[in-house]
């Protein structure tokens, strides 16, 4: 593409702060951004960026179809929810536009095997448009690709095991609250963990009907299986409360956390396959203490075992850079809703992000 890509913000909180930075530091453009708050509407992205004014002002989602046809962006970046219901509105608005979608709700990595029904109807209406969805971030690397490249170096596997904390803070209220955030044991047993008490059959009919609430790693087993070729046959869900000894002051849900109430949750999901190989993975997600910090661990068992360890990573930035380098990927790709685990590998862009664009 021998011009620069034009890229739309649709949310523009926490994660916008560097998705946009980025954007631009990659050759790319901002031509509009989108927010529900009315804090933001009006601001110049410059102001959220923390740097000087763009000439683009937020604006109310209310107004995001009118200025979507105007503007015509190559891509829109959907900064705003965790489930793929969540983000429905604005994917489904930029398949209807014909315009392409990557986003960091993080059920959109691989929904297909979490909520089949709209996944199936935001394919379609991509395809119908010539465009492509798909959601990114950082588990496309560190739950991803990180894994299938140590998979692709060992003679034999018998099970993938991996875990990833996170700090809930990072990422708005709505994660937090995803996660049991704040509340009493008899609170997060009632409202989070009692939904996975329940058959594989019934965990089916409600998949089918697209009322499923996965955990993060529900969809990564999912990318997994599909990236390394392997037949899911069963896969379970299990969320635990993490707690702390002392009381925990939340910025993200402005309270004070009480001793023994749920901080959040660790998602342990188990797929067996076809193949014999099972994936074990689990992430933790909670509002962190000050000793507390980030770390992502995964282990490939066969022959050999292998064991990778990251230590405080960067998930913020490392999520926004992966949206950000997706982007030629994104263009590139075939219409639908397409699954990164269908595309090339995530790579690093050290040119401008048009020169990676086919013509």
């Amino acid at each position: 593409m021998d011009r620069k890509i034009r890229v739309v913000q649709y949310g523009s909180g926490k994660m916008s702060v560097y998705t946009m930075r980025y954007v631009y530091e990659k050759g790319a453009e901002i031509v509009g951004a989108f927010d529900v708050n009315p804090e933001i509407i009006g601001k110049d992205i410059g102001e959220i960026m923390g740097n000087e004014k763009k000439g683009i002002e937020v604006v109310s989602v209310e107004k995001a179809r009118e200025m979507l046809g105007v503007l015509k962006p190559d891509i829109c970046i959907v900064t705003t929810m965790s489930l793929l219901s969540d983000v429905e509105d604005a994917l489904m608005l930029c398949a209807e536009l014909g315009i392409n979608a990557i986003t960091t709700c993080e059920e959109a990595f691989f929904p297909g095997n979490s909520n089949p029904i709209l996944t199936h109807r935001l394919d379609e209406m991509a395809k119908k448009n010539n465009c492509t969805i798909t959601g990114s971030g950082y588990q496309d690397i560190y739950w991803g690709q990180l894994i299938s490249s140590i998979a692709g170096s060992t003679h034999k596997i018998t099970k993938i095991k991996g875990s990833s904390s996170y700090n809930v803070e990072d990422y708005g209220i709505a994660l937090a609250k995803a996660h049991g955030a704040g509340l009493s044991m008899e609170e997060f047993d009632k409202e989070v963990a009692s939904s996975d008490r329940i058959s594989e059959e019934e965990r089916l009919k409600i998949i089918e009907r697209g009322e499923f609430a996965p955990s993060y790693m529900w969809n990564v087993n999912g990318w997994l299986a599909k990236k390394l070729d392997l037949t899911i046959i069963s896969q379970t869900q299990k969320c635990v409360p993490q707690t702390y000894g002392k009381d925990l002051f939340s910025s993200t849900l402005n309270m004070n956390i009480k001793a023994g109430n749920a901080t959040g949750m660790s998602a342990v999901v188990t797929s067996e396959t076809k193949e014999g190989i099972t994936i074990e993975t689990e992430c933790i997600g909670k509002v962190y203490a000050t000793d507390e910090f980030d770390k992502n661990e995964w282990t490939v068992y066969g022959e050999p075992d292998t064991t990778i360890v990251v230590s405080r990573p960067a998930t913020v930035e490392l999520t926004c850079a992966s949206i950000v380098n997706r982007i030629p990927d994104v263009i590139n790709s075939e219409p639908g809703y397409v699954p990164t685990a269908c595309m090339n590998d995530l790579n690093y862009r050290v040119k401008p992000l048009n020169v990676y664009v086919n013509e």
